[in-house]
């Protein structure tokens, strides 16, 4: 059975109106004349059976219709644009090809997997890999996404993955402010701002009693979503932060942030490579999975 589908023009020339709400904006950026455009809408419009626009004096604007089927056109548009650009990034490379979409944790992602990518890059030139920010649990059926690292306590329903590594915790803080001491205890810093990680809520709580201590207000202080927040807002002399060792190394290196206490605190959290079943036999994914367990274990090594 034929498709029922409209002219990719149509839907472009179509796009580009919605989104300038203008037929002489949308002429200019698909450089064609403003008549032309004019054509492929009504074209559109008289394939859809439904008005798109409304036309007045003052210009054109959507419809309640018109709206809803901009934000789907835009989003299809978009996935074609991003399959052809991948498609056309392998063009000539041998062995194994593909783009991956990876979710990844932003700071560990900037901190820690960048880092390290080109060494991937170096051994599979043919495989994509483009990387887009998750802070939260998502479904990867509404994403797009082949496969996401993420911190948590362990697989999400109907995925599989890899574990990658535990979260040893450290409280840093402003060369300045650690000055202010020659000795830490932790019932010093109980008495400092307490930089929060709105992700982890009870991190200080949790902190504390592993030290064998309550402290009333271990949940008050400046709420920040991601570490590298944390990590600046610490630098910057707003208090002390509870993070991962591993996403503040540079900062350590380079005497930007102090730590304050040598113990280090693990948290219940893991850091996994996770993918739906479905995506699991991909090879593109297999050599990615198989490389990060590599460079996963190679980095705990060095630690350890």
């Amino acid at each position: 059975m034929r498709r029922k589908l409209p002219s990719t023009a149509a839907l472009a020339a179509f796009e580009a109106a919605a989104r300038h709400q203008s037929f002489t904006k949308a002429a200019a950026e698909l450089a064609v004349t403003q008549s032309a455009v004019c054509r492929q809408i009504a074209s559109l419009e008289g394939f859809l059976g439904v008005a798109l626009f409304r036309r007045n004096q003052r210009g054109v604007g959507l419809t309640e219709a018109g709206q809803r089927y901009a934000r789907s056109v835009a989003a299809r548009l978009d996935e074609v644009e991003r399959d052809t650009l991948d498609l056309m990034a392998q063009a000539g490379q041998g062995g194994v090809g593909g783009a991956l979409e990876l979710g990844v944790v932003p700071t560990f992602a900037t901190q820690w997997l960048l880092p390290r990518l080109a060494r991937f890059h170096a051994v599979h030139p043919g495989i994509t890999v483009h990387l887009s920010s998750r802070t939260r649990p998502f479904l990867f059926a509404d994403s797009g996404l082949d496969a996401a690292i993420h911190a948590g306590l362990g697989l999400w329903p109907g995925t599989e993955g890899r574990l990658l590594m535990p979260e040893p915790m450290i409280t840093v803080a402003s060369p300045a402010l650690a000055a202010q001491r020659a000795h830490w205890e932790p019932a010093d810093v109980a008495r400092l701002p307490l930089l929060q990680a709105s992700t982890r809520p009870y991190a200080w709580r949790h902190w504390f009693e592993s030290l064998g201590l309550a402290v009333e207000n271990d949940m008050a202080g400046p709420r920040l979503e991601l570490f590298s927040m944390l990590s600046e807002a610490a630098a910057q002399g707003l208090g002390v932060a509870l993070v991962p060792r591993m996403l503040v190394e540079n900062e350590l290196a380079s005497g930007r942030l102090v730590q304050l206490l040598p113990q280090e605190w693990l948290s219940d959290r893991r850091y996994y490579l996770i993918y739906p079943e479905a995506k699991a036999a991909s090879p593109a994914l297999t050599a990615f999975a198989n490389w990060l367990d590599e460079e996963a274990t190679r980095y705990r090594a060095e630690v350890s």
